[in-house]
């Protein structure tokens, strides 16, 4: 909501932008996203369409006017000064009597108005002669039945006004709403006239309303900074922890980007946070987003912070829940028709927030879920507006990377803005964001869901609007069945040339839809009896489909030379697809909006892949931190007779990697995973090993299946709980799935991993794409298409067994690949002691292990 406040001369100042200011105070109403993104916010084209007017304007009318203004507070709050905020016992860290009481301090509002004119009025050339202060918005609505412009949008243009009447001690200004109708270029303006006067007392009210959230955030930061001063390091340092904090710091003050290496044990949590809020402590930084792709690693960034708390420190954290896993119903329906809690949800919140803020400083999901339901507000809402007041945010990626779901109140309104904020970006498990970010930078439309969309909206209304839009969707279709009919059925690279046709047709639309849902949401308002069942599927599915759309056309902007355009018949679809083969670029473009990004995993090998891949520089920084673990406590295995070689697959090479699963574990009853390529080779090896090579009395095997929900993956991993000297457990599970990273089986709950196979993906259309791509960029292709991606499952997959410094284990490599020096020179610094094996010597290998240590 505000800027750190910074004090020059003992003055105190926070800063807030004009958008920030109204669009929280002035919010009203309820939740309704019946329509996808409001209309206004057409992205593709408003910018554009802003400069086209802006031009048009002439001499007389200046663009992009920088207006700032700043108030001053004298006096504290009335609610403040009274008393402290309350505090519930759940949570007495959220007591803030401890910071300072000012009694005065200034608030700088600042912006930039879309346009000044100081001509005559246009339509009115006799009206006494002003300024005109200008708010462009774009839509695809009808113009011609607005009859007043939105209120939040009138208010920022009063905010101009009122900078720029006060500035220059003009007697009145006018004020100009522009719209401009993106579909027919239509053009509607709502004027008024204001006095300085007027604008003086409609600005004092609006920052008097503003002045306790500006307080609040005052005191709380002096109470941040000064526990943040005190604060020491909660451990005592392992070896090379202290330099690993230092590492991070040093690339916080020099506003650079580190990728770290970081093995298990390293302490890389704590490494990396510890640093980060000293720096905010400094002033180097506002903010911290700690950007997970797991739910286990967003609870061990919340634990460690807690750690942190309970020796003295202040410090307000979020954690930001998928909608579908913290809705109060059972499937999101966001509109005021369907749940009771987005009905004048507006008109709550704000309290809501103020309420949690004074009584708790861990906002994990509970307390969200705690106060929402006290207020009765959506949680999933309120836990974005948190994330405004707070220190630290913890959420997926997608709330930083991805063109659609980035939290626009941080980082601007458009993927291409690249203003830079006093953030710090932590990224865990930084390896799964290539994969997560070439995705996230992709799209894929095919001519079967066209169809099917068509039919399910011609079988659901007879409405003329519907009509009109699927023979829209069908325009769409035949343009990809005349594609279809020059590419053919295999994958076929395109040129933009190509896919012009159905570019048009998309855009067309794009901008039918717009328009449709606009005018149902307006009906909705209007509607006063539930829809039935099956309109609101139908609306639902509409609304999917825009977001479809609307992806395509966004991912079509950013087409360059790290694209390929293609076109496939694949599962009976016919496809064409906007495939990123590099997201590096887009990646360091969100990257650019913080001050300093640090990229750790415990597999970031060899950093130079990702580096390349992850947005880095060569002015960036790399380091790779020694494990603190002991190499010889973990036997690390390499059968050279068995491979998991397409050629040589068979059931004497099935039987064979069975056999050698049973000499790994022959050396120690205890729990065992082993990893295979997939889920038909696992099937294979599974059956080979329980009909051939397993002493079912003393061991019990279980399988990872497809698709497996929370309560079938916790009963798998339940399984694991405890280890027995008298009994083995083995599960089979795939390599790169749920269970091959993320999961914390520590002492004897996992004592050995065998993983079957180098890792490599499928060869398939895609990834042979990739291999040419890289392999024209002056890279080995293989490698970036194959070799590391694999090695990285692997190595993650190895990661499973050695998770503290009293862990004994195995680690065994089935495939004689990895005896190639592709392989070998991939293999982290602590592998260095791998011993090369046959099937008939690995029961002997590791009785020799177990008779050493146990």
């Amino acid at each position: 909501m505000c800027s750190i406040y910074q004090r020059e001369c003992m003055a105190i100042e926070m800063k807030t932008s004009v958008r920030s200011l109204v669009e929280f105070l002035l919010r009203n109403g309820d939740i309704d996203n019946r329509t996808g993104n409001a209309p206004e916010d057409a992205m593709l084209e408003g910018s554009a369409a802003h400069r086209l007017l802006q031009k048009q304007a002439g001499p007389d009318y200046e663009s992009e006017v920088s207006l700032s203004c700043k108030w001053e507070y004298k006096e504290p709050y009335n609610t403040l000064i009274e008393s402290s905020p309350p505090v519930i016992a759940h949570d007495k860290s959220a007591d803030i009597q401890g910071g300072s009481a000012h009694t005065s301090f200034s608030v700088i509002v600042e912006g930039r108005a879309d346009g000044i004119y100081t001509g005559n009025l246009p339509d009115d050339p006799s009206s006494p002669r002003a300024p005109v202060i200008d708010e462009i918005k774009t839509t695809y609505r009808n113009l011609y039945k607005m009859t007043a412009p939105e209120p939040v949008h009138l208010a920022q243009a009063f905010c101009y006004a009122y900078m720029y009447c006060s500035e220059n001690n003009l007697p009145f200004v006018y004020i100009r709403v522009t719209y401009y109708n993106l579909d027919n270029e239509d053009i509607h303006y709502f004027y008024e006239r204001k006095s300085l006067s007027e604008l003086t007392e409609w600005f004092t009210a609006l920052m008097h309303e503003y002045q306790k959230w500006a307080e609040f955030a005052l005191r709380w930061m002096d109470c941040r900074e000064k526990s943040i001063h005190a604060l020491t390091f909660p451990y005592e340092y392992r070896a090379g922890q202290k330099e690993l904090a230092a590492d991070v710091y040093r690339t916080i003050v020099h506003e650079k980007k580190l990728f770290l290496e970081a093995p298990t044990g390293t302490g890389k949590t704590i490494s990396a946070l510890f640093p980060s809020i000293k720096a905010m402590g400094e002033n180097k930084a506002e903010r911290i987003f700690y950007l997970t792709a797991r739910t286990v690693t967003a609870s061990v960034a919340e634990e460690t912070i807690e750690t942190l708390r309970s020796r003295g420190l202040k410090l307000k954290s979020v954690i930001l829940t998928a909608k579908d896993k913290i809705c109060v119903l059972d499937k999101p329906d966001c509109n005021p028709d369907e749940c009771p809690r987005a009905r004048g949800h507006y008109d709550r919140i704000n309290k809501a927030i103020y309420d949690m803020l004074t009584h708790s400083d861990n906002m994990s999901r509970e307390t969200i879920i705690e106060f929402a339901t006290k207020h009765e507000v959506c949680p999933f809402e309120m836990s974005l507006d948190l994330s405004l007041f707070s220190d630290v945010v913890i959420c997926d990626y997608n709330y930083v990377f991805d063109p659609h779901v980035y939290l626009r109140r941080f980082f601007g309104d458009s993927i291409g803005d690249a203003v830079r904020n006093n953030y710090i970006f932590l990224v865990d498990e930084a390896h799964n964001l290539v994969d997560r970010g070439r995705e996230m930078y992709s799209a894929r439309i095919s001519e079967e869901e066209l169809r099917s969309v068509s039919r399910a909206i011609t079988a659901g209304s007879h409405a003329a609007q519907y009509i009109t839009l699927a023979d829209s969707i069908d325009d769409a279709a035949d343009e990809l069945k005349k594609l279809r009919a020059i590419m053919g059925n295999t994958l076929r690279v395109c040129s933009e040339e190509d896919i012009s046709g159905f570019d048009e047709s998309i855009n067309n639309l794009y901008k039918f839809l717009s328009l449709l849902m606009d005018n149902e949401r307006r009906a909705a308002r209007r509607r006063k009896k539930k829809i039935s069942r099956k309109r609101g599927e139908l609306q639902e599915r509409i609304l999917n489909f825009y977001f479809e759309i609307s992806h395509y056309l966004l991912i079509s902007e950013l087409l360059d030379d790290h694209y390929r355009i293609y076109t496939e018949l694949s599962d009976g679809k016919f496809h064409i697809r906007l495939f990123c083969m590099d997201p590096g670029k887009n990646l360091k473009s969100c990257m650019d909006r913080g001050r300093s990004t640090i990229l750790f995993s415990a597999t970031l090998l060899p950093i130079q892949y990702y580096k390349k891949l992850l947005g880095g520089t060569d002015e960036d920084y790399e380091v790779y931190a020694h494990s603190v673990f002991d190499p010889e406590k973990r036997a690390l295995l390499i059968a050279n007779d068995v491979t998991s070689m397409y050629k040589r697959r068979g059931p004497e090479e099935y039987d064979r990697i069975a056999e050698c699963i049973e000499g790994v574990i022959s050396g120690r009853h205890g729990n065992y995973l082993v990893f295979l390529p997939s889920y038909a080779f696992m099937k294979e090896v599974a059956d080979a090993f329980e009909y051939g090579h397993c002493d079912h009395k003393r061991i019990d095997t279980i399988r990872q299946t497809q698709n497996m929900g929370e309560p079938e993956r916790a009963d798998f991993l339940g399984r694991f709980e405890t280890g027995s000297d008298e009994h083995s457990l083995v599960g089979f599970a795939v390599l790169g799935g749920i269970f091959s990273e993320g999961i914390d089986l520590k002492h004897d709950s996992l004592i050995g991993v065998i993983i079957v196979g180098t890792g490599i993906p499928q060869v398939c259309g895609e990834r042979e794409m990739l291999r040419q791509y890289f392999d024209d960029t002056g890279v080995d292709g293989y490698d970036y298409a194959y070799c590391y991606p694999g090695m990285n499952k692997v190595l993650q997959a190895a990661g499973r067994v050695i998770r503290t410094e009293d862990d004994l284990g195995v680690v065994a490599l089935l495939d004689e690949r990895f005896t190639r020096m592709k392989y070998l020179r991939l293999f982290p610094r602590e592998w260095a002691n791998y011993q090369t094996i046959s099937t008939d010597e690995a029961g002997h290998a590791v009785d020799n292990f177990w008779n050493e240590w146990l």
